[in-house]
């Protein structure tokens, strides 16, 4: 039976050097998951020698390239720092804001404040503003607010608003942080140009009993893409190209036929 290529098939990396140039001991492979998609592109220049005649009467194959792309729905941390940032992650605390749909009432008395409870009994990190019923923002400043206006102490997440806006219904959006089993995060410093984690992938098909398999021994991000939409799946799409490791080698090919 004649071999077939069908599905988006199973894309594996792992890390083995991170953006500071430190090589990983034992590096651990993680899948892309929910792959939607792949595509991997051989390049190559051709350089030709010319006579008199119109076409080339010799030809050489100069500089090649492999570049790669891969489109998964799971969203994973590991996978994004260990290939695309390379840099400090740490794990079980997550920074993030809610969206209110219901809004809150400023209280009519005992100083006009609204005291934020963050969700997960998360702490109080930052103001983003304040809107109120019709989505007008509200000015901040420092203290004693004015129609119109909001103060907010930070380091407890009280804000205070005007006695004239006593009753009216706002929005709050805020920063804060808290603590979930699993979460992934890091900052992200500005290291030197060049300065990149490097990792090996394997991409591999199977259709019907037969395999199309490939091992990169050394690839490097060039791009990560990540694009919400109003009404579907953000779905990141994922860019690298390979190249030779220590020791010349580039990627192996397996076909079942």
């Amino acid at each position: 039976m004649a071999q077939y290529l069908f599905s988006a098939g199973t894309v594996v990396a792992a890390a083995d050097m991170d953006a500071y140039g430190n090589t990983i001991a034992t590096p651990t492979p993680v899948e892309m998951g929910v792959l939607q998609g792949a595509s991997v592109d051989f390049g190559f220049d051709l350089k030709t020698l010319h006579g008199r005649g119109q076409f080339a009467v010799d030809a050489a194959r100069g500089k090649g390239s492999i570049k790669g792309k891969a489109s998964a729905a799971r969203v994973n941390g590991a996978l994004l720092n260990s290939l695309v940032f390379g840099q400090t992650m740490t794990g079980g605390s997550i920074t993030t804001m809610p969206q209110s749909v219901s809004g809150n009432v400023i209280p009519s008395s005992g100083g006009y404040t609204i005291l934020i409870a963050p969700p997960s009994s998360g702490t109080f990190k930052g103001d983003l503003g304040v809107t109120d019923a019709k989505a007008v923002p509200l000015k901040r400043v420092s203290n004693a607010p004015t129609a119109g206006q909001y103060s907010v102490d930070e380091s407890t997440g009280t804000y205070t608003f005007a006695v004239a806006d006593a009753g009216k219904t706002v929005f709050i959006n805020y920063r804060y942080s808290a603590t979930i089993a699993g979460a992934q995060g890091g900052t992200v410093m500005n290291v030197d140009m060049g300065s990149a984690p490097t990792f090996a992938l394997d991409l591999m098909q199977a259709y019907k009993g037969k395999i199309l398999h490939f091992k990169f021994y050394r690839c490097m991000s060039n791009k990560l893409g990540m694009a919400t939409k109003q009404d579907d799946y953000n779905i990141p799409d994922f860019e690298f190209e390979a190249f030779a490791d220590d020791t010349g080698r580039v990627f192996d090919w397996y076909l079942s036929e």
